[in-house]
């Protein structure tokens, strides 16, 4: 790859993650967004996503639900909401709230709630996905 860059991933109680990278990907207002050393300023917002992080050492990978991701030179700083390692996840709970939501989802009459519960069941989803090990794309 083409070097390293700083990515500090934050969310409003901690410092998830600071690390070397060499790419991230994660999926971003507009789509799957990659972020290699190097690349042009940008601000973007984040949408409920695996946040893919590929280092020398290896691979990891994250639960992100929602925020901001900003590039400024050699530093990435992913702002989010939440971000959760898979042995963070419990997968019961995530369970539960995925089924909580489909059954909201089901019964909804107001807007609001529908939108929630979109929100929530997403969240759920990614969660999951990230315990269960599933697809190799961000979400």
């Amino acid at each position: 790859m083409a070097g390293t860059f700083t990515l500090s991933v934050v969310t409003p109680e901690r410092q998830a993650l600071q690390t070397e990278a060499e790419m991230i990907i994660v999926r971003g207002g507009d789509g799957d967004l990659g972020v290699l050393r190097n690349h042009i300023p940008l601000v973007t917002s984040i949408k409920p996503s695996i946040l893919v992080i590929k280092r020398p050492e290896g691979e990891d990978r994250l639960a992100v639900t929602g925020g901001f991701l900003e590039v400024r030179g050699d530093a990435v700083t992913v702002l989010a909401r939440t971000a959760e390692r898979r042995e963070e996840i419990d997968a019961a709970r995530a369970r539960e709230a995925k089924q909580r939501a489909e059954e909201r989802l089901q019964e909804s009459k107001a807007e609001i709630d529908d939108a929630r519960a979109k929100l929530a069941l997403l969240r759920a989803n990614v969660r999951l996905q990230l315990v269960e090990g599933g697809a190799h794309s961000p979400v």
